[in-house]
């Protein structure tokens, strides 16, 4: 079992404001868990930035030089009250996306059974139009693309566990039935999206947990719905939105899960991978801001990615 690690210094230096939750910690918290002697045998490359092109792959010409056009030469501009760029913001998110897409050439040209992108700034609110949600690009959007683009693949399946519903990525899928979205995420929370009655083409799958739900009850949403509907669709590739900011520790919500769980959807996703899309699962890191939540449950993470 290979698994290949994408990171690059240049996310650190996507910069938001002092207090921010989507801080450069989170991925220096991830790299510290990360050197533990347990993860040796993990493959780590640098992320490339990636071709622009791909952008428009979720998103128009217009959204694309909007974004870029508000990237400052110093300091931090805000797209909207929780989402900010600074000098390097530009650069990040396009490497992240370059990540991304590596991360699928691997495993559709088998240099890796999978792979883990720890990147930032995240992608899953990026609608085809709207930076919102800390996110400038729909990264996971893009890279499930990608896959259709350059590799064939017919179906791709997006498996959403962030707390927060991934809006953006249901909205550029919306109306494509050869991607699934199936989405776990806290409700009501931001950003107000995600009921079970947002089905899009039949390609939409939600399932929304109250807050304080715990293990059992999120446990029983990917048994009866996410799982299901992965079976149905037999996808070529899955890719993962992998916040762990339903994590018992977070600030911003209270699914209450721990490390336990994630390792356990972890390997279901895993077993489906191997049944449909030959063990072909690219993970992209979302949210998680308590960095000791974060942190173990990313090693809970990877580690089941190296095991099989």
């Amino acid at each position: 079992m290979t698994t290949r690690l994408y990171t690059n210094p240049i996310f650190l230096e996507h910069m938001t404001p002092a207090g921010h939750p989507e801080r450069p910690d989170r991925l220096r918290a991830i790299a510290k868990v990360l050197e533990d002697d347990r993860f040796d045998a993990l493959e780590r490359v640098t992320a490339e930035p990636g071709d622009e092109a791909t952008l428009l792959y979720a998103h128009p010409q217009e959204h694309v030089a909007r974004i870029r056009a508000m990237i400052p030469e110093d300091g931090m501009a805000r797209i909207d009250a929780d989402t900010s760029v600074s000098p390097k913001s530009w650069q990040a998110a396009v490497t992240a996306v370059g990540g991304a897409n590596a991360a699928v050439d691997d495993v559709f040209e088998g240099r890796a059974d999978n792979v883990f992108l720890a990147a930032r700034p995240p992608g899953h609110h990026a609608e085809k139009t709207t930076a919102m949600g800390f996110c400038l690009f729909g990264t996971a959007a893009i890279a499930a693309r990608h896959a259709q683009k350059k590799h064939g693949a017919e179906r791709v399946a997006i498996v959403d566990w962030d707390v927060h519903h991934g809006n953006g990525t249901q909205d550029i899928f919306w109306d494509d039935p050869t991607v699934l979205y199936a989405s776990t995420h806290q409700m009501p929370l931001f950003p107000g999206t995600g009921a079970p009655n947002e089905t899009g083409a039949g390609n939409i799958v939600n399932a929304p947990l109250s807050p304080d739900t715990g293990s059992d009850l999120f446990r029983e949403a990917f048994r009866s719905r996410v799982l299901p509907a992965i079976d149905r669709f037999e996808p070529d590739l899955i890719i993962i939105s992998a916040g762990f900011d339903a994590h018992r520790l977070d600030p911003l919500a209270s699914i209450n899960l721990d490390e336990a769980d994630f390792d356990w959807a972890t390997a279901e996703l895993m077993a489906r991978a191997d049944r449909f899309a030959s063990g072909r699962l690219v993970s992209l890191l979302e949210g998680g801001y308590d960095l000791e939540g974060l942190s173990s449950s990313v090693a809970a993470h990877v580690a089941r990615l190296m095991r099989g």
